[in-house]
């Protein structure tokens, strides 16, 4: 997205003061893949990447980075992230070879029931529930920041976050992503005086080479820095959260109805991350770690790799290695509908649905030579018995957006954090004076049954956590680093890292060319979107032979991941032109 006015001359480092520009100013340089020693960042933008960079250069750790990385992309990539928000951090520490995870995912206020998004008894246009006060969770990211570097920091939070701070107050250069995500929600920007004032100055979006600056957040992030994460869930910026939810400043004139939420001070004060334990998947020898539920991307993508691993995918064709690729994922989306929500409000069976009985009950459904009916029914992982099929009900809705960063620092530990706010531009409603949008996250749960007259695990409860897609993993061979990956995307974040896996331990591609692949997502849907890329390959055709239909899509995904070389160095890795290219740099570069 956008880069700072002080913009690094590369990600790698060296950084120059521009003043501000009444014309174009030049976009930050990106680069898709860098090779080094010392530490590794990969983001969608290269000002976050450059901020992480400087923390590791620092003597930061990994978490310290990953913490100022997430920070900078509260400021330049606001529609996806930020302290509004939540979001699920993975960790790998060098030292003890064990991965941990803080669950930072948004919760329902304690007002909320089943029938948070009825009325009379129907569910509300969904467009009503995104941009409301209803639809947004109590924030978790900043909570998920205060315990990471609690557990594996060697700063404390002002000094990392000084870095976005900065950046919030000087401002960075709008490019072309920035801008149209802006055009795109300019009608619903416009309805709230404070993100009108924020992100459309005059009325209209930024213009590409303007200086877009965030003086609010800077001085909120100051704010943190200084008092802890208290300052926001307590206090007059918690005051002003929880105001702004159940009193949603709309403007009178956008003729907008705005949905009001419930939340209390006590929801703010009483919110708490969970440390929780990893999903773990032994693939071909591999120890694929991810997020346990509320997430499902780690039990979703350990199902559909323990499903793949009952065939050679290294010696299958393209098409046969795509085709199963596709019916893991459409079974793994089966089971993960019925199955996965918060497990403090219903019996989660992870365990099961990762076990290797289930797998084989699920993998012997897939043929080489024909399609399984869409939508597949789920499974029954408490009893693998048979290999028995049929059809179930199709997917829940998920928003597209969210932001990915993963980290490596000089000792060897690892960061793979996914963070959002859920739709791109969250509610669209700024809190006043505070400089940051406030999620949709509750959106998430199911509005009623998937399938009417079966158990739903993810519909709304009181400080329920919605079921999340989200995916950040690491993979470790024998106790050490192979590598760490995850994607924005909403539902599609599962088959963007599942295809991204299988490109890197199946079929021998680098980590950058995985991330690169053109992708098709199939979430137990009649049919699979598929980016134009994807559809342009010969294999599409032999796919469709098959009885695959696809939609075309214009793009899945946004990748970061890092991985750790034979010879020592890191490889940081990031997309090449999706969202604009993405942003990898390493601590000292090597040729």
């Amino acid at each position: 997205m956008g880069s700072s006015v002080r913009v690094g001359l590369s990600v790698l480092g060296v950084c120059a003061l521009v003043a501000p520009v009444a014309q174009a100013a030049p976009e930050p340089a990106k680069q898709a893949e860098a090779v080094g020693f010392g530490g590794a960042v990969s983001s969608v933008d290269p000002d976050a990447t450059r901020v992480g960079l400087d923390v590791l250069r620092r003597g930061g750790t990994a978490a310290d980075a990953a913490v100022a990385t997430a920070a900078a992309l509260g400021v330049t990539e606001p529609y996806s992230a930020g302290i509004g928000g939540g979001g699920f951090f993975v960790h790998y520490d060098s030292a003890t070879g064990e991965v941990d995870t803080i669950d930072g995912r948004e919760t329902a206020p304690a007002s909320a029931r089943e029938d948070l998004f009825l009325d009379n008894g129907q569910p509300i246009p969904f467009d009503e529930a995104v941009t409301s006060g209803l639809g947004v969770g109590v924030p978790g990211t900043p909570r998920t920041w205060e315990r990471a570097l609690e557990r594996w920091g060697s700063q404390d939070l002002g000094e990392v976050l000084r870095p976005a701070e900065e950046l919030a107050r000087e401002g960075f250069v709008v490019d072309e992503t920035f801008r149209s995500q802006t055009a795109d929600n300019q009608e619903r920007f416009s309805a709230f005086p404070a993100t009108r004032e924020l992100f459309l100055p005059g009325g209209q979006p930024p213009a590409v080479g303007s200086v877009h600056r965030n003086p609010d957040l800077a001085e909120t992030y100051r704010r943190l820095g200084a008092e802890g994460v208290r300052a926001l869930h307590s206090g007059d910026i918690g005051a002003d959260i929880v105001n702004t939810v159940n009193q949603p400043p709309v403007d009178p004139a956008a003729g907008l109805r705005v949905r009001p939420g419930a939340m209390t001070a006590s929801d703010l004060e009483d919110y708490e991350v969970i440390d929780r334990e990893p999903t773990h998947s032994d693939y071909r020898g591999y120890d694929v770690y991810g997020m346990a539920p509320s997430g499902s991307g780690g039990t979703t993508v350990g199902e559909a790799l323990n499903i793949l691993e009952r065939g050679d995918l290294a010696a299958a064709d393209k098409t046969g290695y795509l085709h199963r690729y596709l019916e893991a994922s459409k079974l793994g989306f089966a089971d993960r509908n019925r199955w996965v929500g918060d497990p403090a409000f219903s019996e989660v069976p992870t365990e099961e649905l990762l076990s290797d009985e289930f797998a084989a009950s699920r993998a012997c459904l897939i043929s080489d030579d024909a399609v399984l009916p869409a939508p597949a029914a789920p499974g029954d992982p408490g009893s693998p018995q048979g290999c028995d099929g049929g059809r179930g009900d199709g997917e829940p809705y998920e928003g597209p957006n969210t932001t990915h960063l993963t980290v490596a620092d000089a000792s060897g530990d690892i960061v793979s954090y996914t963070l959002t706010i859920e739709q791109t531009g969250g509610s669209g409603i700024v809190v006043p004076g505070r400089g940051f949008l406030l999620n949709n996250e509750l959106t998430d749960f199911s509005f009623t049954p998937v399938s009417p007259g079966v158990p739903d695990p993810n519909l709304p409860g009181p400080g329920k956590r919605p079921r999340s897609s989200m995916s950040p993993t690491v993979v470790l061979q024998d106790g050490k680093p192979v590598l760490a990956v995850g994607s924005p995307g909403g539902s599609t974040i599962i088959t963007t890292v599942l295809q991204t896996l299988t490109g890197r331990l199946d079929r021998g591609q680098s980590l950058v060319d995985a991330i690169a692949e053109p992708r098709a997502s199939q979430r137990n849907s009649a049919t699979t979107d598929a980016e134009p890329g994807f559809l342009s390959q010969p294999e599409a055709a032999k796919l469709e032979a098959l009885g695959h239909r696809f939609d075309s899509t214009d793009e899945i995904g946004a990748a970061t991941g890092v991985e750790l070389l034979p010879d020592g160095r890191w490889l940081a890795a990031a997309e090449p032109s999706r969202r604009g290219g993405g942003a990898a740099g390493v601590v000292v570069p090597t040729p």
